[in-house]
Order: structure tokens, then sequence, then C-alpha cells
């Protein structure tokens, strides 16, 4: 059975604790098993790498982003800043849908 996470890919989020505590950015993985997100520029670690031709890798020592557990990031709000996530049911003609509100000013975070 899957998790569901309230943050998904794209979403601009602030990372809540930790190191990087402070930093905005955007979410560029998920992994609802773990409960894992990855954010741009955020929990950087070091990776060694292997060079590989087949898939124009270079090798050496790179940058990448490290996982964060979600309960560490809150999606930011374009009107209020970070904020918690509530979920409402939204009519569309005969489809009912799930979004996602800002739970300080109550406007709809999903596009």
């Amino acid at each position: 059975m899957g998790v569901a996470l309230d943050i998904r890919k794209n979403d601009q989020v602030q990372v809540l604790a930790g190191r990087d505590k402070g930093k905005v950015g955007r979410v560029l993985e998920v992994v609802p098993p773990k409960r894992w997100v990855f954010v741009e520029h955020v929990n950087v670690v070091k990776r060694h790498t292997r060079p590989n031709p087949a898939k124009q890798i270079r090798g050496g020592v790179l940058d990448k982003e490290g996982p964060i557990h979600v309960s560490n990031v809150a999606l930011i709000c374009d009107e209020c800043g970070p904020t918690r996530i509530q979920h409402r049911k939204k009519v569309e003609g005969k489809k009912v849908r799930t979004v996602r509100i800002c739970a300080k000013c109550e406007k709809v975070l999903d596009r």
C-alpha cells in the first residue's frame, strides 16, 4: 500500500529543522515509502562517482542533494509563507477532487 504525502514534486518548500534550517528550495524528488524529499540546494552531500562514458558521467567528487524527512519541510503559500496543509473537496462540474489548501489563509495551493 502506498503512502500519500502532502508535499509533491516542484513544490516550493522551506526547511524547518536541521543544518539547512530556513533555506527555501524546489522539491526535486519525493520518496513516499521512506517519507523523504529531495530539495534543490539543501542537504548537499559529496558523492564519489565512477566515470561512465556511456551515460556522459565524468566521475570524481560530485555535490548532490541528500534526502530530508518530509516532517522537516513546510510548503510555502504565496501569500502567507510556510504553512501547514489541509485537504478539501472541490466540485468541478460533475467531478469531485481533493485539493490542498493553506491552513492560514485557505487559498488553494494546487494548480
